[in-house]
């Protein structure tokens, strides 16, 4: 009989094993430093925010990085459960739902600091050469303006190093992403440098929750809770601090 029970006992465990592995949530997002990466402390900035705020609202997670049109793809057909960088797109409502804002990408210019460049409107920077990573969108306007003398480069690294040697009068990238490689260069480089005050654009940024879900929406309405708590009890800011933010 005791044999018998512990039998019962461990088949009791198997089937309940794979219930419980699939309460785990299937995050994916591209590799895009600081926010998403794997080689990133707790896989970046975002993947950080997300995963910590699904956990205190009861959802345990587990995270992939996958190129982005795979990400996107996996979320519409419910491979993935969770698209941690989304910026919100009335297109993507019919493969998943959006969470609040989480974040804030902010895109700005940067010039030398020796330079009285100023910026108010693009006609403005019209006179001006401007590193742009080559395929890259910055916002609809500026890509779009036809006067602006836009000299691709192959990354943000190389437009960078480019400005500090005078060879274009400006880049412009990620607040965020532009901070973190910053802090990668000689301070040679990153102190020549500085920020235009006015932002070019300005996107949310969003979790989306794929439809596929059958809890999709609570899934949303957790993660919205739960960060709005952590703005509330400071673990939020101090997530962005460890984080070099």
């Amino acid at each position: 009989m005791l044999r018998l029970s512990r039998a019962v006992a461990v088949l009791v465990l198997l089937t309940l094993a794979p219930a419980a592995a699939a309460e785990r949530l299937r995050l994916v997002a591209d590799a895009w430093p600081p926010f998403t990466d794997v080689t990133l402390l707790n896989g970046g900035l975002a993947t950080d925010i997300v995963t910590t705020a699904l956990a205190r609202a009861g959802y345990p997670s587990d995270f992939k990085q996958v190129p982005w049109a795979r990400a996107l793809m996996g979320v519409g057909d419910g491979r993935y459960d969770v698209l941690i960088n989304a910026w919100y797109d009335d297109t993507r409502k019919q493969l998943g739902q959006f969470s609040a804002e989480y974040l804030l990408n902010r895109v700005r210019f940067l010039k030398r600091r020796d330079d009285p460049v100023e910026f108010q409107n693009l006609q403005q920077l019209q006179a001006y050469p401007i590193a742009v990573v080559r395929g890259y969108a910055y916002s609809t306007d500026f890509d779009a303006e036809p006067g602006l003398q836009k000299i691709p480069v192959h990354n943000f690294a190389m437009a960078v190093r480019m400005l500090a040697a005078e060879r274009v009068r400006l880049t412009v990238e990620d607040e965020y992403v532009a901070r973190y490689y910053l802090a990668r260069e000689s301070p040679r480089v990153r102190n020549a440098l500085e920020f235009l005050p006015k932002t070019l654009s300005e996107n949310s940024l969003h979790i989306l929750v794929s439809l596929k879900n059958p809890k999709h929406e609570q899934i949303v309405a957790g993660f919205d809770r739960e960060i709005a708590r952590m703005k509330a009890d400071g673990s939020y800011a101090r997530l962005l601090k460890r984080h070099g933010m």
